[in-house]
């Protein structure tokens, strides 16, 4: 299902395909195209129609198409898409970042992750994290999904390389000014600019110790917080340092989609995650500051 998403996203790509719809003043929140429109149809559509367990699930996406109706609103466990994350990347042809991503989650963690990345590397990537073990590395087009997936080693901890950059996102127009702090820290700043690629597979495999982000949304940061605690790692609000959890949420109503509150630090190693809560601890909560 994702692969068939993301060759659709690659051909869509070669077009231009920008549409209007979202205000909050942020380049990355509010860049939209057709493809994120027709791949998130693809999605609902083959959730809905695949087997039956889908359909007692709650439904989140990003985009507004698609039938999310067709989903148990009230389940306690959620699917949640983002059709094309990175979406300003793709739109753009900026880079090869960008990624289709699927998860599923309780109100407390997430319990499945999957992201797909068409054009990372020559045949796609894919990030995968399901029973507590993260896998990422190429896609292989001549054999299943299923078996190139199953055959992906497991990234374990221990052997994981350890990076002191930090990628930050959320803080509007501070993005570069709170990555700058984030760098006389001890860490490495890294703002949505300068991302040399989509955060997952950079974090599953190390070249990246975190992210710290301002009122998340719900679609594609829980895969972070999936990929840190399998690794050991957790993702905690600045202000209090507990773990992130999906009890309450807001409707982001510029951007048109549901976010969790306040700033996250997440990370695998406690000394990243410690330092971030130390920096962050009394930045402004509020995402869309009048001034």
């Amino acid at each position: 299902m994702l692969r068939w998403s993301g060759a659709i996203a690659r051909q869509m790509r070669q077009h231009e395909i920008s549409l209007q719809g979202k205000s909050s003043g942020s380049r990355e929140t509010d860049a939209l195209t057709l493809a994120d429109l027709t791949v998130q149809e693809l999605l609902v559509s083959a959730l809905r129609d695949g087997d039956p367990l889908f359909r007692r699930c709650r439904l989140e996406a990003e985009e507004q198409t698609g039938d999310i109706a067709a989903f148990d609103p009230d389940s306690p466990v959620t699917i949640a898409i983002d059709p094309i994350d990175g979406t300003k990347q793709f739109r753009d042809r900026t880079g090869n970042g960008y990624a289709v991503m699927v998860h599923v989650r309780t109100v407390e963690t997430v319990v499945g992750s999957l992201v797909y990345l068409p054009e990372s590397g020559p045949r796609g990537e894919w990030v995968q994290v399901f029973d507590g073990v993260v896998r990422c590395g190429p896609d292989d087009l001549s054999r299943p999904a299923t078996e190139v997936l199953a055959s992906l080693p497991p990234i374990r901890a221990a052997d994981r390389r350890r990076s002191r950059h930090v990628y930050l996102i959320g803080f509007q127009r501070h993005d570069r000014a709170r990555a700058e702090l984030v760098t006389r820290a001890g860490l490495v700043g890294v703002p949505p600019d300068d991302m040399p690629g989509s955060i997952y597979p950079l974090l599953a495999r190390g070249e990246f110790a975190g992210s710290l982000i301002h009122s998340p949304n719900v679609y594609d940061f829980p895969v972070s917080l999936h990929i840190v605690r399998a690794l050991g790692g957790d993702a905690v609000w600045v202000h209090n340092g507990e773990p992130v959890h999906f009890r309450r949420t807001w409707l982001d109503e510029r951007a048109d989609m549901l976010r969790l509150p306040d700033i996250v630090a997440c990370a695998v190693e406690e000394d990243v995650r410690r330092t971030l809560v130390e920096l962050a601890r009394d930045w402004s909560r509020v995402r869309y500051e009048t001034t």
